[in-house]
This record gives structure tokens, C-alpha cells and sequence, in this order.
């Protein structure tokens, strides 16, 4: 359900980027606005970005393979951290460029009524994008603040969704007054001056979600099943003690690992069927849950 959501998400946020992707750049060469340049460019970026997840989600579904036993879970984190440097690189870093280019090299701004009809459309479609973002992890963030759903989840293509979604409205709000104080005194840097600004919050966008991707490319526990699955095992009259315990997000599922002290009297046959019993538990209440490796032990 998650995977539908998530590719839900997606394809709302592809067809609202590239309406807004459109009418920008129309508005941009009409007017000659920096701003709606840089937005212009923004949204040509996000409609990459989304095309760059969907390859991701699709290949992160592949069967696992003798030398990739455990799938390709994974992989959607890989292309995930490819948005964010392109969010970056040709979202942040261009349109900083761009903006300074206009501040040294003044072009006057034409027709702005049409670059802020333009701009208002474009808050619209953004909006109605992230709605469909919002809507689709609300379920996963529960009671959670979004940035505490945002520094825990482990749905990436999510996460740049609504990271893309909040930075592009923010940047939409950012054209909308400097375009208007340009209108009001005459004075074109205002203009170039909301490019950079635009470009400096998107380096600021792609900056989060690349540290927030790279945790989970390198393992990240999921810390309220560690909970849970702790407090489980203590509550075990079989289990003595519970030695260590992993909880490893793996894409949209999760491995576990448990090293734990059953008693030393209790013979391999019934220390096998209690593993057992507890495993299926443990799945039962935990569905992400996909690979448990239980070891018995009597130090860490």
C-alpha cells in the first residue's frame, strides 16, 4: 500500500512540475523575468527528479538473485540521493548563477501581470501536488510531526516529494514578492535577487534530504520497531536475556537480527520451536519485518 501511495505521490507531483514547467518558461522568455527563469528551471528539474524516482521504485521491485540475496530494496535510496544533487546542482546552484548574472547585467521585466498570473497558477498546481504528498504519507507519519516523519521514515521517494513540493511553493512565494517589489520601485535586482534566493533554498532542500538519504543508504535503524521488538522479547519467559538487536531498514522492508540467551537446560528441539513461534510473532505484528536471524548466545 505504501508503494502505491508513494507512486501516486510521484506521478501527481510529474504532471503538476511540468504544466508549471511550461507555462514558466513561456512566462520567463515573454517577460524576461530572472525569477520565473529560475522557477522555470526548477520545475524541468522536479519533472527529471520524478522520472529518476519512478526508475528507482520500479528497480528497487526486483526479484532478489543469488548474488543480491536480499533484493534491490535498496536501490530506490541510490536514485533518491541522484535527485537530491540534481536538485542541487541544476535546481540550486543554476539558479543562484542565473540570479547573479541578472543582478550584474540588469534586463528589464516585462509584462508582469502575466508573470504573476502565471506565478499564482503555478501555486495551485504546486499546492494541489503536495496535498496528493500529504495525503499519501499520512498514513506512514501517524501522530509525528512531519519533520520528525520526515528525519525517520524510510519511503525516500516520499521524502523528496514533499521536500521538492514545500521548497517549490516556498520558491513560488519567494517569485511572487520579488516579482512584485520590482514591479512597485522599478528596480530589477530585486528580481535577480529572488533567483538566488530561490536557488539558496533549494541547495538548502537538496542539502536535507541528501543527509537524510545517505543514512539510509548506509543502514538505518528503525528505532520504534526496536522498541517494540525489545519489549517483546524481554517479555518472553524463554528468553533470559537479550543480548543485541538490529532493526535495518531494507527499502520498504526490514531485517532484524537478534542475539539472545535462551535457558541452558532448555533442549535444541524446544529452543527451536520457541525461535520459531516468536519469529512469526514478531512478523505478525511488525508486516515490514522480512529476514529475522536469531542467534542464541550467552555474551554479546
Amino acid at each position: 500500500m505504501t508503494e502505491h501511495h508513494s507512486t501516486k505521490a510521484v506521478l501527481y507531483a510529474f504532471g503538476a512540475n511540468l504544466g508549471i514547467a511550461a507555462a514558466k518558461t513561456g512566462a520567463a522568455i515573454w517577460t524576461g523575468s530572472g525569477s520565473l527563469l529560475a522557477e522555470a528551471i526548477h520545475s524541468f528539474a522536479d519533472c527529471g527528479n520524478q522520472v529518476l524516482l519512478l526508475i528507482g521504485m520500479k528497480r528497487s521491485k526486483k526479484e532478489p538473485t543469488r548474488k543480491h540475496p536480499m533484493g534491490f530494496g535498496r536501490e530506490s535510496y541510490i536514485w533518491s540521493m541522484m535527485v537530491a544533487i540534481v536538485l542541487f546542482s541544476v535546481g540550486g546552484l543554476f539558479s543562484i548563477y542565473e540570479g547573479w548574472l541578472r543582478y550584474n547585467n540588469p534586463h528589464e521585466v516585462e509584462n508582469e501581470g502575466i508573470a504573476l498570473l502565471i506565478l499564482l497558477i503555478a501555486i495551485g498546481l504546486e499546492s494541489f501536488s503536495l496535498k496528493g504528498a500529504l495525503g499519501a504519507l499520512a498514513a506512514e507519519k501517524g501522530e509525528r510531526s512531519l519533520w520528525q516523519w520526515f528525519r525517520e521514515t524510510q519511503s525516500s521517494e516520499l521524502m523528496v516529494v514533499t521536500g521538492e513540493d514545500i521548497a517549490a511553493l516556498a520558491g513560488l512565494a519567494i517569485a511572487l514578492v520579488m516579482l512584485g517589489l520590482t514591479m512597485i520601485t522599478g528596480n530589477t535586482a530585486y528580481d535577480a535577487a529572488g533567483s538566488m534566493l530561490i536557488g539558496l533554498l533549494l541547495v538548502a532542500v537538496a542539502a536535507a534530504v541528501g543527509r537524510e538519504v545517505h543514512s539510509l543508504l548506509i543502514g538505518e535503524s528503525v528505532e520504534d520497531v526496536r522498541t517494540h521488538v525489545e519489549q517483546y522479547l524481554q517479555s518472553q519467559p524463554c528468553v533470559r536475556r537479550v543480548l543485541n538487536l538490529w532493526v535495518i531498514n531494507h527499502g520498504n522492508a526490514v531485517m532484524l537480527t537478534v542475539k539472545a540467551e535462551l535457558p541452558p537446560e532448555m533442549p535444541v528441539g524446544d529452543a527451536v520451536r520457541q525461535i520459531n513461534r516468536m519469529e512469526r510473532e514478531i512478523k505478525q505484528a511488525h508486516p515490514r519485518i522480512r529476514w529475522i536471524f536469531f542467534e542464541i548466545d550467552e555474551t554479546d
